[in-house]
């Protein structure tokens, strides 16, 4: 792809908020929103040029749907305020949403997607300045479209914000009824009382009081940066690797095979040698508390805000380096069938309760501050990526990626299914340059760099 640069003028910036008079309301943080740190997570989608349709009735259309969709998905109108004890509580005020009209002097296939700091952030991705939720639409040279969002993680996670942007599709297509309605029934996460935790999870999260010291690196950021890219994967590369990491007789899923290889990868740098290397999924917890009630497994389906945890397995990076895949990919099934359960999720809600109002964090997300503390990286499924849903009326997408520049010490990958809907994968990465430069060597088999050629655009 043309990696030159180009301008982006922002045409028109206006609040968009509920088409319903909405009555003021606080929405608490359930426990589980209270581990997120103050991230805001891009998420984008490019289209061809429509037939038929303006740019100025696109916008007009994505406008008047996010008016009617804030009125379900109202916790994105609102905004953060603090209450007496110092936690954030969503003060849902329809104080509405930042929108943005753009124009891009560039065509859709001359964007770098491979390099999304370049081409996405700061440009086509909106910065989210108030509230918690802002959105952009941007006209291209070549009359395609770019549609992109940024929204608070504290509000959100990836599964709530994929709700939102379905339900506002189906808006703008006219659709007789959503296929989901967000439930913010926030006793779903109640936590027990007495609260009953088991004591492993003080080695997976930790109070910000106990955090380590931020480690004195001997690299300069300008030396190894942490940076963006976005690749693809074949779907029958994938399908080898998980053959590759099952063995003797376990089935692994490809997002453990997967773990697994950018496990061993980034452990087999020379400065991890000897070092402690860390690996953390992120777990979805709906299906797990709904467990034994279809009521309100209902519930939880529809549930809206976060419901995450983050197991880790660390190892020696030596001796991931020695070890076979299957070892690897071994440790990170061992790792996720622990916390993929009821009890985890209902144990991390009342670690929080016994903890608060002292916030915490997962502590892959920061480290341990030890001399033998190595690389580690966070591994978010985004396998529900609804790419093929987010459908305004003008056709699918071309392609669409989570954006993700966090501020934690690990890195963090989510690997999305590929528009093109053959069973590819679509890659974004956000490590340490020295991480990526050893990725592009050694998975070079596995993970190609997003080109305009592959997406036919």
């Amino acid at each position: 792809m043309d990696s030159r640069e180009f301008s982006v003028e922002v045409m028109r910036k206006e609040i968009i908020s509920a088409v319903l008079p909405v009555q003021e309301q606080w929405l608490a943080q359930s426990n589980l929103d209270l581990l997120l740190p103050p991230e805001d997570v891009g998420v984008f989608f490019c289209y061809k040029k429509p037939t038929g349709s303006s740019f100025g009735s696109m916008v007009g259309l994505l406008k008047k749907a996010m008016a009617q969709v804030l009125v379900s998905y109202y916790a994105f109108a609102g905004e953060f305020v603090q209450n007496s004890v110092g936690e954030l509580v969503l003060l849902c005020n329809n104080r509405g949403v930042d929108f943005l009209e753009a124009f891009a002097d560039v065509e859709l296939q001359h964007i770098n997607l491979y390099n999304p700091d370049e081409s996405i952030q700061g440009k086509l991705l909106p910065e989210k300045k108030e509230g918690v939720l802002s959105a952009q639409v941007t006209e291209l040279k070549c009359g395609g479209v770019v549609v992109a969002c940024t929204f608070d993680h504290r509000v959100a996670d990836a599964y709530s914000a994929n709700m939102f942007l379905v339900s506002w599709a189906e808006i703008a297509q006219s659709k007789p009824r959503l296929s989901v309605l967000p439930s913010f029934q926030r006793s779903l996460l109640s936590p027990r009382f007495p609260t009953c935790y088991d004591s492993s999870l003080n080695d997976m999260y930790v109070p910000i009081s106990a955090l380590p010291p931020p480690p004195q690196l001997a690299n300069s950021a300008s030396n190894d940066p942490i940076i963006s890219r976005i690749y693809y994967a074949k779907a029958d590369q994938l399908s080898s690797l998980q053959s590759l990491a099952s063995s003797n007789g376990r089935k692994k899923t490809k997002l453990e095979a997967f773990s697994a290889l950018l496990w061993k990868t980034i452990a087999s740098g020379e400065d991890a040698s000897g070092k402690i290397s860390k690996i953390g999924i992120v777990v979805d917890g709906r299906s797990r508390l709904g467990e034994g009630d279809d009521e309100k497994a209902k519930i939880m389906g529809a549930y809206f805000g976060n419901v995450l945890s983050i197991p880790f397995s660390e190892k020696r990076s030596g001796e991931l380096k020695e070890r076979p895949l299957s070892w690897a990919a071994d440790a990170i099934h061992e790792c996720l069938e622990k916390a993929a359960t009821k009890e985890h999720f209902q144990g991390l809600i009342d670690w929080v309760e016994a903890h608060r109002p002292e916030p915490a964090l997962a502590k892959i997300y920061v480290g341990n501050g030890k001399e033998d503390d190595g690389p580690a990286v966070v591994v978010s499924s985004g396998q529900q990526f609804p790419v093929a849903k987010v459908d305004f009326g003008w056709g699918k997408p071309a392609f669409g990626s989570y954006h993700f520049p966090w501020d934690g010490e690990a890195g963090y990958v989510m690997p999305m299914p590929s528009p093109r809907g053959n069973g590819d994968w679509i890659v974004y990465m956000h490590i340490l340059k020295g991480q990526l430069e050893l990725i592009e060597i050694q998975a070079a088999h596995l993970l190609r760099p997003l080109t305009c050629d592959y997406l036919n655009i």
